[in-house]
C-alpha cells in the first residue's frame, strides 16, 4: 500500500526542515522566516484530516506527487 498524500508531505516537511539545519522536533524560536512557515505548515498538516484541501495545498506548495 501507498503512503497517504499526507503522509508524503508530512516527511517532505520534516525534510526540508532538516534541509534547514534544523531539529524535526525544533520550536519555532528562529528568526527564519522560512522555518517559521515550515513550522506552521506542518502545524496546519498534524490538524487536518486525510481529505482537508489544506493538504491537497500543501502538497501543491511543496511539490509533493
Amino acid at each position: 500500500m501507498t503512503e497517504s498524500l499526507k503522509a508524503r508531505v508530512r516527511e517532505k516537511l520534516l525534510r526540508q526542515i532538516t534541509e534547514d539545519g534544523c531539529d524535526p522536533g525544533f520550536e519555532a524560536d528562529t528568526d527564519d522566516p522560512r522555518l517559521i512557515s515550515l513550522a506552521a505548515d506542518l502545524a496546519a498538516l498534524d490538524e487536518a484530516a486525510e481529505d482537508d484541501p489544506v493538504v491537497e495545498d500543501l502538497a501543491t506548495r511543496y511539490w509533493v506527487p
